[in-house]
């Protein structure tokens, strides 16, 4: 899934690109994709594209006139700027935004679950929305007091993937943010000490910095389906971390997978796989 890193890239390149630009139509060829009605997605036509920015994991399009898209790519959509429209071949696409110059913003998504969604709502009602209303403060650029908001006694891996927690990491930053950090995935939010805490912070702003860093030098329109994200411990496992050579290792749930060093994170410990037992803590 697109997290906090690859939504804010797309957002930055597409606002960069669209500004100014004056909408001819706008369809839904993926139905399912469009959830409200009220307005329709006529009524964009003609308005003109003033921003295009992120909410946690959700991009937004804001328009001339008091029109916004709210756009969740889940795990498998992309929001994509071509030079041509879609052919009548095309089956990925689930929006189509055109413009009058001839481009076409794109929400693509591959396989059959067909999760992505959009909703063209008024902007001043976007942060009424639940999937707006709900999400926890940003983690970048100025994440929250983890003090405050990670005090539970939930594992780190499932309160940092929480977006009511904290917005825009998910399973594959968590991963690189708690090896940066050195802490355990199943350590417990509230147990976390003074140095701990701090560790954490920075690791959560040195790790997305650096990745939407890496972004901008090789990133470009059209922007790819698979970013290349500059990951070093998630789907790494098998391969030697990259601070100690040690084997890292992975828990497998049902359909996620957490990397681990058990050297720099389990004090040596390796947690059993959860496909057969009990995890170790």
């Amino acid at each position: 899934m697109p997290e906090l890193p690859e939504v804010e890239i797309t957002a930055r390149l597409l606002d960069e690109a669209l500004v100014g630009a004056q909408v001819e139509s706008a369809l839904a060829p993926g139905i399912n994709a469009l959830k409200t009605i009220d307005p329709p997605l006529s009524a964009l036509q003609g308005r003109r594209v003033l921003a295009v920015r992120r909410r946690g994991k959700h991009l937004i399009v804001e328009f001339s006139d008091g029109l916004a898209l709210l756009i969740h790519l889940m795990s498998a959509g992309r929001l994509q700027l071509y030079d041509t429209r879609a052919g009548p071949r095309d089956r990925t696409s689930r929006l189509l935004v055109r413009f009058g110059d001839g481009r076409e913003l794109r929400l693509r998504e591959f396989g059959s679950r067909q999760a992505a969604w959009v909703k063209l709502l008024p902007t001043d009602e976007l942060g009424h929305d639940v999937a707006i209303a709900t999400l926890g403060p940003e983690a970048w650029p100025d994440p929250p007091p983890l003090e405050r908001v990670l005090d539970a006694p939930r594992p780190l891996h499932t309160l940092l993937r929480d977006q009511r927690t904290i917005a825009g990491i998910g399973r594959s930053w968590v991963d690189e943010v708690l090896w940066s950090a050195m802490l355990s995935p199943f350590k417990r939010g509230e147990d976390l000490d003074e140095a701990e805490r701090e560790r954490l912070e920075d690791a959560i702003t040195a790790k997305i910095a650096g990745a939407l860093a890496h972004y901008e030098q090789v990133v470009r329109l059209p922007i790819p389906d698979k970013l290349p994200m500059p990951l070093q411990v998630h789907r790494h496992e098998g391969q030697q971390c990259p601070r100690c050579e040690t084997v890292l290792r992975s828990v497998h749930f049902e359909d996620y997978v957490i990397a681990y060093c058990p050297a720099c994170q389990t004090e040596g410990r390796t947690l059993k796989d959860r496909r057969l037992s009990k995890l170790l803590r």
